[in-house]
């Protein structure tokens, strides 16, 4: 009998059938000196009792501001120990909480502000050389939901006072109405065709993959987790903090941005068990200068995901960096986020060529995309998922969500994959047309909106193309208007403080046309084959 692409998660773990409030709060009461929140850089630290009183500070000063259960509530910053606190005093609540990108410049901010209608935005001052309040100016007459806005290096303060004013009960009224089927989070992610859509999460989605991720690293109580990857994405509220705060480990935070040498002297200092990253991370630390006068003999375990590991740095990590338990997870924003993760004791092979096996109470399958029937183990195919991880719906956006989730709540995932006779799982490619620079996603389609509005450009197609540091970069064929002369600096400049860096063509090619088929459909297979080709030659002169 030919044995099938298709694997369940049977545990004898049940999921967590509660909000993300109740489950905070039980940890807290099991461990309520146990540190749960560390930023140094900001100097900030806290137990679990303490940081349960400031997030019921925090969540109490937000419904002074009248926001109700529902409403949405926009958080742009980088990390910072305040981020943590709003992600869990808006999960107190029941508001949405949206979580902006910190590199986002002025059309994407207001597309998320006006796609979500968010009416109170907490944000930080700025990012790096970025001027977060001069881009909000820019956009906010757009944004007519908008009526609030919180800037944390100077508001901060007034908010936890304005909490004051609100009882006790109110808010323990409202905790007491929440559901965990109800959505709690809302993250945009690009796809391949329209503007980012905002998966909506549930406090089931989120808690129970957190709660799982941690029960696969074999955390508990003593674990301390060093995260330098963004809170905004998935890889930091849900892979770290929520995985912390249901076993009562601590999170540790290391900067705004990523710095190799901040984050090696924060695993040495705090004595951190765990640390996370994207490989584009793990690969500047061990080759940090300073990498020698680091100790790391308290870490255990730790994550990477975002792109596909070199058996040599995983390697490296496990025996110099001591992480002889570090994982692999796979997954996307849409199923909150993890499918597949390796086991503790997995072999190199298996954490470099796979990307582990399925998670408890998911259900995962690899269908032909054209038929829709399940290949054989061995076969490749589309990976899709389902359970209690999958996305309520894209927010304000029935169409694509039908688009992605069949009438079964399978999740389609545009990705291309093989299962082995084990159940572990290889990705192999892409269905969709989507880029993944350094872990980021990024919609061609967004791109090819935006700068098709420059006057010069009569067409435009966006592709990756490959890169040793990031996996993969943007390059733009463009077709110019007849007459029309124009630069790369030039639409470079044009695309500066408008759309994110990392979304900027690093490469542009000038052409009269572009590879087609016989039925007229941009060849994208073709266009990324002629850059790679091109690029390498110009490479080697």
């Amino acid at each position: 009998m030919i044995k099938l692409s298709y694997d369940n998660g049977v545990s004898e773990c049940p999921l967590l059938g509660v909000t993300i409030s109740e489950k905070l709060k039980e940890t807290v009461a099991k461990y309520p000196d146990n540190e749960a929140l560390v930023v140094p850089y900001q100097n900030y630290r806290a137990t679990y009792q303490e940081f349960w009183n400031e997030v019921e500070q925090v969540a109490k000063g937000i419904l002074s501001y009248g926001i109700k259960k529902g409403d949405r509530v926009g958080i742009w910053s980088a990390n910072r120990y305040e981020w943590v606190i709003v992600q869990f005093a808006t999960a107190r609540l029941g508001v949405v909480l949206v979580n902006v990108n910190p590199a986002y410049k002025a059309s994407e901010l207001k597309y998320a502000l006006k796609q979500s209608e968010i009416s109170l935005l907490i944000m930080s001052k700025g990012f790096r050389k970025t001027n977060y309040i001069e881009i909000l100016g820019e956009v906010r007459a757009a944004c007519i939901h908008l009526k609030q806005i919180i800037v944390i290096d100077h508001d901060w303060q007034s908010l936890i006072e304005a909490g004051y004013s609100v009882d006790n009960e109110k808010l323990t009224e409202i905790e007491n109405s929440l559901q965990f089927d109800e959505p709690i989070n809302i993250q945009y992610t690009s796809g391949t065709t329209g503007f980012p859509k905002g998966a909506t999460l549930s406090h089931h989605n989120i808690l129970n993959n957190g709660y799982f991720i941690g029960e696969r690293l074999k955390y508990t109580e003593k674990d301390k987790v060093c995260i330098p990857v963004p809170l905004y994405h998935c890889f930091g509220m849900v892979l770290a903090n929520l995985a912390c705060i249901t076993h009562g480990a601590c999170m540790v935070l290391t900067g705004e941005a990523f710095d190799p040498e901040t984050v090696m002297q924060t695993v040495q200092d705090e004595k951190c068990t765990s640390l996370y990253g994207v490989p584009l991370m793990f690969i500047a630390e061990l080759n940090h200068p300073s990498f020698n006068e680091f100790d790391f003999s308290s870490l255990r375990t730790g994550i990477m995901a975002g792109a596909s590991c070199p058996e040599s740095t995983m390697r490296a990590v496990r025996e110099k960096m001591n992480m002889q338990e570090v994982g692999i997870c796979y997954g996307m924003t849409e199923t909150s986020p993890v499918s597949t993760q390796t086991f503790v004791d997995d072999n190199d092979y298996r954490r470099c060529a796979t990307v582990g096996k399925v998670h408890p109470h998911l259900e995962i399958k690899i269908i032909n995309p054209e038929t829709g029937k399940i290949v054989p183990r061995g076969i490749g195919g589309e990976f899709c998922t389902r359970g209690y991880s999958v996305m309520l719906k894209y927010w304000n956006n029935p169409e694509a969500t039908a688009s992605v989730i069949d009438e079964g709540r399978w999740m389609h995932t545009g990705d291309l994959a093989e299962m082995d006779d084990d159940g572990y799982v290889k990705i192999v490619g892409r269905i969709k047309d989507l880029i993944i620079r350094g872990g980021e996603n990024i919609s061609p389609f967004e791109i090819e909106e935006f700068l098709h509005n420059h006057d010069a450009i009569k067409d435009i197609q966006i592709i990756g193309v490959p890169d040793s540091k990031y996996g993969e970069v943007v390059m733009a064929w463009v077709i110019l208007k007849d007459h029309n002369h124009i630069t790369e600096e030039e639409l470079k400049a044009y695309c500066k403080g408008q759309i994110a860096t990392y979304k900027i063509p690093k490469y542009w090619k000038f052409v009269n046309e572009f590879p087609t088929t016989v039925t007229g459909k941009v060849r994208k297979v073709e266009m990324r084959e002629i850059s790679a080709l091109e690029l390498n030659l110009v490479e080697r002169q």
